[in-house]
C-alpha cells in the first residue's frame, strides 16, 4: 500500500470513531480510545519527519514537553485562557524545532547522528526543567486548578464537571479533532511540492540537491510541521490531566510512543497506536490474572511481542495486511 493509500485508509477510520459515543458507554473503553488516539497524534507528528522525511528522531518528547510546559505555565503563572496559551505552546515547540533543525541540518547531521542529537536535546531540556525551579516548579511539576463550575467548562478547557455527555466524551472528541488536524496536515503535505521534495530528500538527498531541491529548507520545514503536530498532544495532555512534570514532559516514554506507533502500524496509519495500547492492556490483564505478584512481566511480554512484530513485519501491520490483500487478489484473479 502506498503512503498516500495509508493516509486515505486512516482517514476512513474517522467516521466510525466519531460515532463511538453511539455504541460505547463504558468510561474505561473511552479512556482506552482517548489514549490510543493520543498516541496516534504523537505518531503522526513523528511520521512527518521520520516517515516522509527519513530523519529518524529519538527525542520527540522535546516538542511534546515544550508545548505541554508552555500550555501549563501560562495558565498557572499568568492566568491566561487555555485557548490562547495553546497557540503559544505550538509556537514554542516550533521555535525549539527550528533551533534543533538549524543546528542539525546546517551541519549535515543525518541518520544515527540526527537521532542522537534529538535524544540529547530532549535530555538537556529534561535536566533544565528540573533545574529552573523558579520557572518550571522543578521536580514538583505544574498542577493546574480543577474547575468544578459547569458554566466554565469551555472557558477553562476542562470537561470533568460539564454534564454527563461532555464529562465522558469531551476529551475524546478533543483528541479526535487534534488527530483530524494532524491527518489533514499530512494530506495537504502529500499534495504539495514541499511533500514531493521531502520524499525526494528521503530517498536520495544528494540526487535531490543535484536536481535543485534545497534539502536544508525542506528538512527544516518538516521538523517545524512535525513539532506543531506533536505540540497538539502536549496541549491535550495538560488539559486532560491538569499536570505536567519533567519526567512526563521530557522523559523517554513519549519519544518511544511517537517512534513505535508509525513503525509498528505502518507510516501514516493509526494501526500502531491501536496495537500498542491494545496489546499493552491485554498483557496487563493476562499477567494480572495469572501472576499478580510478578510486577513487570507484562512489560517483558509486551516487549517480546513488539520484537516479533518488527522482525516479521518490517513494513508494519499495514504492510502485512497490504501483502495479504495482494496475495488474496492474485489468487482470485488466477
Amino acid at each position: 500500500m502506498s503512503e498516500r493509500g495509508r493516509t486515505i485508509a486512516g482517514g476512513l477510520l474517522f467516521a466510525p470513531l466519531a460515532a463511538v459515543p453511539l455504541v460505547v458507554t463504558s468510561g474505561r473503553w473511552i479512556e482506552f480510545l482517548e489514549l490510543t488516539l493520543f498516541t496516534a497524534v504523537l505518531g503522526q507528528g513523528w511520521n512527518v519527519l521520520g516517515g516522509y522525511g527519513g530523519q529518524y528522531s529519538f527525542g520527540h518528547a522535546l516538542f511534546f514537553g515544550t508545548a505541554a510546559y508552555i500550555q501549563a505555565l501560562l495558565q498557572f503563572k499568568l492566568g491566561w485562557s487555555p485557548w490562547l496559551t495553546m497557540w503559544f505552546a505550538i509556537l514554542g515547540a516550533m521555535l525549539v524545532a527550528a533551533g534543533v533543525g538549524y543546528l542539525s541540518f546546517r551541519y549535515g547531521l543525518r541518520g544515527s547522528y540526527f537521532a542522537l542529537i534529538t535524544l540529547a536535546f530532549a535530555e538537556a531540556f529534561h535536566v533544565l526543567s528540573r533545574s529552573f525551579i523558579g520557572l518550571t516548579e522543578g521536580g514538583r511539576g505544574v498542577q493546574l486548578a480543577l474547575n468544578q463550575d459547569p458554566a466554565q467548562a469551555f472557558a477553562t478547557f476542562q470537561f470533568n464537571f460539564a454534564g454527563p455527555f461532555l464529562s465522558t466524551y469531551g476529551f475524546y472528541y478533543t483528541i479526535l479533532v487534534f488527530l483530524s488536524i494532524a491527518y489533514a496536515a499530512v494530506w495537504w503535505m502529500q499534495r504539495t511540492r514541499f511533500g514531493a521534495q521531502l520524499v525526494a530528500v528521503r530517498e536520495n538527498e544528494d540526487a535531490a540537491e543535484a536536481l535543485g531541491v534545497d534539502a536544508f529548507r525542506v528538512k527544516l520545514g518538516a521538523i517545524l510541521l512535525s513539532a506543531a503536530i506533536t505540540a497538539l498532544a502536549g496541549i491535550y495532555h495538560v488539559q486532560k490531566f491538569l499536570f505536567i512534570d519533567p519526567g512526563i514532559a521530557y522523559g523517554p516514554a513519549k519519544s518511544v510512543e511517537a517512534l513505535f506507533a508509525p513503525i509498528i502500524g505502518g507510516l501514516g496509519t493509526v494501526l500502531g497506536a491501536f496495537f500498542i495500547h491494545g496489546i499493552g492492556e491485554t498483557t496487563k490483564e493476562i499477567i494480572g490474572t495469572f501472576w499478580q505478584e510478578r510486577p513487570g512481566l507484562d512489560l517483558i511480554l509486551f516487549g517480546v511481542i513488539l520484537v516479533l512484530v518488527l522482525g516479521f513485519a518490517p513494513r508494519g501491520i499495514a504492510g502485512l495486511l497490504g501483502e495479504a490483500w495482494r496475495r488474496a487478489t492474485d489468487r482470485a484473479c488466477n
